[in-house]
Order: structure tokens, then C-alpha cells, then sequence
């Protein structure tokens, strides 16, 4: 197993994470600026915008992880 078996996926997850949490806000915005926005879809947009934003931390978190394993694989060749 590489590194980049570890960072790759990582890396596209936080891709992913923020164009969900782009396109999440401009849904946001484009309702308020039309008056049309009914109760129930900015909670799901709210929701949503929130998934997307855990998602994006834990893929962070993940590549943190693999950027101290590598750090620590390092050391311990040295």
C-alpha cells in the first residue's frame, strides 16, 4: 500500500466536499435573493451544507493522519 493509496483519496474527498458545499450556498443565495424560498428546503440546503462541511473535516483529519504516518516512517529509517 503507497502513500498516495492514503492522500489520493483524501484529497478527492475534500475536492468533493467543497464543490457540494459551493453548490449547497449558491442554491442558498439564489433562493433568498428570489423571496421564494420555502422553510423546508433551506433546512434540507442547511443540512446538507453541514454534511458536506463533517465530510470535508474528516477527509482533513485523514490526510493529517497520513501526512504524521509518513512523518513517523521517516524517523524511523533515519
Amino acid at each position: 500500500m503507497g502513500i498516495n493509496s492514503i492522500t489520493g483519496p483524501a484529497l478527492q474527498g475534500i475536492q468533493k466536499g467543497f464543490q457540494g458545499m459551493r453548490r449547497v450556498a449558491s442554491e442558498i443565495a439564489s433562493t433568498q435573493q428570489t423571496n421564494q424560498a420555502k422553510p423546508t428546503d433551506l433546512s434540507r440546503a442547511m443540512v446538507e451544507l453541514q454534511q458536506h462541511a463533517n465530510h470535508t473535516k474528516a477527509q482533513v483529519k485523514t490526510l493529517k493522519t497520513a501526512n504524521e504516518l509518513i512523518g513517523t516512517l521517516i524517523d524511523e529509517r533515519v
